[in-house]
């Protein structure tokens, strides 16, 4: 069974996994945050090839952009709030195939004191996005 952690930022096989406390800051309702900005393309897949994840980034306790070699961004958006998901932006796998699928489970990784398993969650399907350019 192949077990991979995915954590932000992954670099190179050995990834170490850090929390990072980051300060809210206040948006001006007009303004609206760039990762909340990606709009569908294409239709959702149910699988992504393990050896295609390059990066992974966690937005919240239910949404996930998975960056893919060739600048291929698909997003997953779970089933339902995994908790502390977006607090922690690590999470695990297990897997026994080269995909990760939308019937796969995630669990949070907790970095408080060492890390701790925490929420298992299912994933939801694959959907390529795309972000507006820069102006």
């Amino acid at each position: 069974m192949r077990r991979s952690i995915l954590a932000l930022p992954v670099a190179g096989a050995a990834a170490a996994i850090a929390a990072f406390a980051i300060p809210s800051m206040s948006v001006a309702e007009d303004e609206v945050p760039r990762w909340q900005q990606a709009r569908a393309v294409g239709e959702p897949v149910t699988c992504v090839a393990l050896s295609q994840i390059r990066n992974t980034r966690v937005h919240d306790d239910r949404t996930i952009d998975f960056h893919m070699t060739g600048g291929r961004i698909y997003r997953n958006t779970l089933p339902r709030e995994c908790n502390g998901l977006g607090f922690e932006e690590a999470f695990s796998y297990q897997t026994s195939l080269s995909r990760l699928c939308s019937t796969d489970i995630i669990t949070v990784i907790r970095t408080g004191g060492g890390a701790i398993s925490g929420p298992s969650c299912g994933l939801g399907q694959f959907q390529p996005v795309e972000f507006p350019e820069d102006e």
